[in-house]
């Protein structure tokens, strides 16, 4: 749930943030609200006892987000609600939630409210899900077994879905789906499912969905460094019920160019006394704890590994950033070493991310708006990250059906070949 920041309240590292997500510098921000860049660098430094007005000033800055016609959405193997503030942002309610992992539950209900929480889905009859417009999934991508299909066809056991996919937690999607026929749906997975199976499990999903379910899809693999100082590249699939002869197109969702997202300066603790700090993470200075920087033994034994890779031809290694740059993607593994996304420090080995910086850089914690609580421990909460999803990617995807669900468009869409052939999964 996102709640805007008061000016009141704000820092002048909230300020900082906003202007570098918003896309202005200094100068530019200066000509635009009739000031000096060197007046907005003494905002951004705490020298200045009417910072709230400058951040009220700021704030009109950001654009204004009309709510559409309301629309009821399920948010299946939820997480901690990445999905769900995306598609509330454009007036979606959340009607149904499942999520398994108990921390999971413990950050989505801080953050949404104590609602019912349901949690094995393979425990959940459709009969207890409500009418939905819109059902939403990360699935955990599980190999598909198509063999046996014809043997079980000639003893007139169960087919179709039910026998492809039975065993793998996309049967539970394919399942409400053939039981409530919501009018659409996103699906999103690791940009590898394409390729899983030499492409087997893929056409398996396009198969169930479009010629067992009667929903036309669209996918494409998005990156979130359009938004974020992250590369993360994931494959969505977008359908529509087929009766509502809908052709959504990826191409019509407003999404910045990748290489002029934001960088990590925007997401880093500046640890430069203008942050309120958090204890959890930093000190009373603002500056990141200490026990977030590797000791010199696993910054020597991550070095070796690297140089011992990097000479027998292979790309593993660590990622070591500077504030200029963006980050490779976060995992859920994060937490055993943080070797994808090391920041340099001055001197001696660098640091992790804090959990609140990974907040940031998943886009939970938006700058101009209230923080994300975090209510787990840090090994939870890096591994809950790695598993998420790029919350204002999820909001454009949401931003990009709303017509169609209103009824306003039908859209002209590509060819499903030209989709297959643009994505690389023709068949040969």
């Amino acid at each position: 749930m996102l709640v805007r920041i008061e000016p009141e309240t704000a820092s002048a590292a909230d300020f900082r943030r906003l202007r570098e997500v918003l896309g202005y510098s200094r100068a530019d921000l200066a000509r635009k609200l009739g000031f000096t860049a060197a007046s907005v660098s003494r905002w951004e430094s705490g020298k200045t006892c009417d910072l709230a007005s400058h951040f009220g000033n700021l704030q009109e800055l950001m654009p204004e987000k009309r709510v559409p016609h309301p629309f009821r959405f399920i948010d299946l193997f939820a997480g901690i609600g990445g999905f769900r503030i995306g598609f509330e942002s454009v007036g979606g309610t959340c009607v149904f939630t499942s999520e398994w992992d108990e921390h999971a539950q413990s950050a989505y209900r801080r953050n949404h409210g104590h609602q019912d929480i349901h949690g094995d889905i393979t425990q959940v009859s459709t009969r207890e899900i409500p009418d939905h417009d819109v059902l939403l999934a990360g699935f955990p991508c599980q190999p598909f077994s198509i063999a046996g299909v014809s043997k079980k066809n000639a003893l007139g056991r169960k087919h179709g879905f039910e026998c492809r996919t039975q065993g793998t937690l996309f049967f539970e999607i394919a399942r409400i789906l053939a039981d409530r026929q919501p009018a659409a749906f996103v699906l999103e997975n690791v940009k590898n499912l394409k390729g899983h199976d030499r492409g087997a499990t893929f056409r398996e999903i396009r198969r169930t969905l479009e010629d067992d379910l009667h929903y036309r899809i669209s996918f494409r693999i998005l990156d979130g460094r359009s938004f974020v100082p992250q590369h993360r590249e994931r494959i969505f699939i977008v359908g529509f019920r087929s009766d509502m002869e809908v052709k959504f197109d990826f191409n019509d969702l407003v999404l910045p160019q990748p290489e002029e997202g934001p960088r990590l300066s925007s997401i880093l603790h500046p640890e430069d006394g203008t942050e309120h700090p958090e204890e959890r993470y930093t000190d009373k200075h603002g500056r990141v704890l200490p026990k977030y920087t590797l000791s010199p033994a696993l910054w020597r034994y991550l070095q070796d590994y690297a140089d011992k890779h990097r000479a027998a031809g292979n790309g593993f290694g660590y990622g070591l950033v500077e504030p200029e740059d963006v980050a490779r993607t976060l995992s859920a593994r994060y937490y055993k070493d943080g070797s994808e996304i090391l920041v340099r420090k001055r001197r001696g080995p660098p640091r992790k991310l804090t959990p609140r910086e990974c907040a940031r850089l998943m886009g939970f914690d938006r700058p101009g708006y209230r923080p994300l609580e975090i209510p787990v421990s840090d090994t939870q909460a890096y591994r809950l990250f790695g598993n998420s999803v790029v919350v204002p990617l999820i909001e454009a995807i949401a931003t990009g059906m709303v017509p169609y669900l209103r009824g306003e468009r039908r859209g002209t869409g590509l060819d499903p070949q030209h989709e297959l052939a643009l994505a690389g999964l023709a068949d040969k």
